[in-house]
C-alpha cells in the first residue's frame, strides 16, 4: 500500500474508533495487539493487511473498506453546534428539472441561469445528452446552455440514468409532438411507495397519446387526428401531471384549458418559461390554466428559475432545531406563507425583510431571520394540501420541528404510501415519534437529541430531516449513503458548514 492510502485508512480507523468512544488501548485490547501498534496504524506509519482491516471493522462495528466498487458517500456530523450568519436559498430543483424537459419543445438555444447542480439535474442531462441534445455549463459553471438536435435519437437513450429519476415522465408531453412512436423507461426516483402515472396518461390522451407499459418501458403511440375538444380536467392536482399537460398544450396549435391544475412554485416557473417561448398562459397561480399553443417553437431564450421554497424550509428547520439565529436570504415567501403562519402559532420568533422580485421578475422573495424560540405543539394536525396549503415536501420538516416543541403533534402525510414511516428514524436520535399507520405519526416533544450512526432513508426530505437532527444532537453522528440528499440539494454539507455546522463528507476506501 502507498503511504497515502495508509494515511487515509488510518484516518478512517481513528474516526471510527472515536465515534465508538474507544481509546487506542481499548481497540488494541479488542484486537489482541498493543496501543503503540494502533497508534502507528492510525498515523499511517504501519503496513496493514486486509485481514487486519476487516478485524478492526468488526471490532468497531464500522465498515472501513468496501471492495469492488466506488463506495457510497457518507456524512460525519459533529452536532450540538449553533448556526449563525446568513445563507442564500438556491434555485428550485423541481423547477429546474421541469425546465430541462421543456427545452425539448424548443428548436432554439435555451440558457438557464443558476441551475441547481444536483444529482437529479445530472441524470436529466445524461438522458438529454444521450439522445443528442447538446448541453454545457457556462459562466464558470453557474449557468446551463441547451441546444437540441434537428432529430432526437431516442434509441440511444441512457436508460440507466432515466430510471434513476422520476422526472423522465415529463418527456412524454414534449415528445408526443416530435414523433409518432417512442418509448421511455419507467420513472424512478425516491422510494415513496406506489405512485401511479395514470393521471399523466389520462391527461395526455387528449392529445392522442396512448401508452402501453411493458418490459420496464412506456411504449407510446400518437394519433395526430386527436386534439382536445373540451377542457382537460386532471384527475390529480399533481405538480408533474400539470407540467406534462402544459408541455403537451404548449405545442398544440390551439387553445387548451387545463382544470384542477396545480398552482405550485415549479408549475408557475414552467408557465413563465413557456411565455418566454411565445406560448401565452392565462391563469398562472390558479387551478385553471388556459394555454395558447404554438405549433413550432424556435427561439433563443434566457431564463432564471426562482428559488426553492423547500430548501428554504430546510434551512428554517435547521435554525429551529439547533436553536440558532440565522438569516435565510432569497426566500420565495409566497410558497411558505402557510408554513410560516403555522410556525407563528407554535411560537416561532422571526422577522421578515421587505419583499423583492426574483430574477424571473415574477416570484416574490424576502430575507427571513429566525431566532431561538420556545415552541408549543400546534393545536391542529400538520397535513399537506395543494398550493396554497402546506407544501407536500415541507411536511417532513415539521416532524423535526415538532420534536423540539412542547406537546404532541399529529402529522398526516396522506400523499405518499411510505414516507411517514421514515420519520420514525428520528427515534434513533432520541426523538419520540410513534407510527400510527403508514400515513400518520405522533411526535412528542421536547427531545433530548443523541448521536447515532445510521443509513440514510431512501426518500429525499426524510433524509435531510435526519441530517438536521444529527446537527442538533451532541456528539458525532454518521449518516451513510447520502446519494438521495445529493439528488435534491447542492453542496448541502459545505453550505451548512459555512454557517457553523461541522459536517465531513467521506467515502469508504
Amino acid at each position: 500500500m502507498t503511504d497515502d492510502y495508509l494515511s487515509r485508512i488510518g484516518k478512517l480507523i481513528r474516526d471510527a474508533r472515536q465515534h465508538r468512544g474507544w481509546t487506542q488501548s481499548q481497540l488494541a485490547e479488542a484486537l489482541g495487539t498493543s496501543q503503540s501498534a494502533v497508534n502507528r496504524i492510525e498515523r499511517g506509519n504501519q503496513n496493514i493487511s486486509l485481514e487486519m482491516i476487516a478485524r478492526i471493522g468488526e471490532a468497531l462495528d464500522s465498515e472501513i473498506v468496501s471492495l469492488g466498487y466506488a463506495g457510497p458517500m457518507h456524512l460525519r456530523v459533529v452536532g450540538g453546534r449553533r448556526l449563525s450568519g446568513a445563507i442564500d436559498v438556491k434555485t428550485s430543483k423541481n423547477a429546474c428539472v421541469a425546465l430541462l424537459c421543456a427545452t425539448l419543445l424548443n428548436a432554439g438555444r435555451t440558457t438557464l441561469r443558476r441551475v441547481a447542480r444536483i444529482e437529479e439535474v445530472y441524470r436529466i442531462l445524461e438522458v438529454l445528452g444521450s439522445i443528442g441534445v447538446r448541453t454545457r455549463w457556462i459562466n464558470d459553471g453557474a449557468d446551463l446552455e441547451i441546444v437540441p438536435p434537428a432529430e432526437l435519437d431516442l434509441d440511444a437513450m441512457d436508460t440507466e440514468a432515466a430510471r434513476r429519476t422520476r422526472s423522465v415522465i415529463m418527456f412524454l408531453g414534449p415528445l408526443l409532438h416530435r414523433m409518432n412512436h417512442f418509448r421511455i423507461p419507467y420513472a424512478g426516483g425516491c422510494d415513496l411507495g406506489t405512485r401511479t402515472v395514470q393521471p399523466h396518461m389520462t391527461a395526455l390522451r387528449h392529445f392522442g397519446l396512448e401508452v402501453t407499459a411493458t418490459d420496464g418501458m412506456y411504449h407510446s403511440a400518437v394519433d395526430r387526428s386527436v386534439a382536445p375538444t373540451r377542457a382537460i380536467v386532471l384527475t390529480e392536482r399533481g405538480d408533474t401531471v400539470t407540467e406534462n399537460a402544459l408541455l403537451a398544450a404548449a405545442r398544440h396549435d390551439g387553445v387548451t384549458v387545463i382544470r384542477n391544475a396545480s398552482s405550485n412554485y415549479m408549475v408557475q416557473d414552467l408557465c413563465f418559461f413557456l411565455e418566454e417561448l411565445g406560448v401565452k398562459v392565462e391563469g398562472v397561480g390558479t387551478t385553471t390554466l388556459t394555454v395558447h399553443g404554438v405549433a413550432h417553437i424556435d427561439r433563443d431564450v434566457d431564463y432564471s428559475p426562482s428559488e426553492d421554497p423547500v430548501e428554504a424550509m430546510s434551512l428554517l428547520a435547521a435554525a429551529v432545531i439547533t436553536e440558532s439565529e440565522l438569516t435565510i436570504r432569497r426566500v420565495p415567501v409566497e410558497f411558505l406563507e402557510i408554513e410560516l403562519a403555522v410556525l407563528e402559532e407554535m411560537g416561532l420568533d422571526h422577522e421578515r425583510g421587505r419583499e423583492y422580485a426574483a430574477d424571473n421578475g415574477r416570484t416574490r422573495l424576502v430575507d427571513l431571520t429566525v431566532r431561538p424560540s420556545k415552541l408549543q405543539a400546534p393545536i391542529d394536525k400538520i397535513h399537506p394540501m395543494p398550493f396554497p396549503g402546506i407544501n407536500i415536501d415541507n411536511v417532513p420538516f415539521f416532524a423535526a420541528i415538532a420534536a423540539v416543541a412542547q406537546g404532541s403533534t399529529l402529522i398526516h402525510d396522506w400523499v405518499y404510501d411510505n414516507r411517514a414511516i421514515y420519520l420514525t428514524e428520528l427515534n434513533r436520535l432520541g426523538a419520540h415519534v410513534k407510527l400510527l399507520d403508514p400515513h400518520r405519526v405522533l411526535v412528542e416533544g421536547p427531545t433530548r437529541w443523541r448521536s447515532a450512526e445510521m443509513m440514510c432513508p431512501p426518500a429525499l426530505r426524510p433524509a435531510v430531516v435526519v441530517l438536521l437532527a444529527m446537527m442538533a444532537a451532541p456528539g458525532t453522528s454518521v449518516l451513510r449513503n447520502v446519494y438521495v440528499i445529493n439528488r435534491g440539494y447542492e453542496d448541502l454539507a459545505e453550505r451548512l458548514n459555512s454557517i457553523g455546522a461541522q459536517i465531513e463528507t467521506f467515502r469508504d476506501i
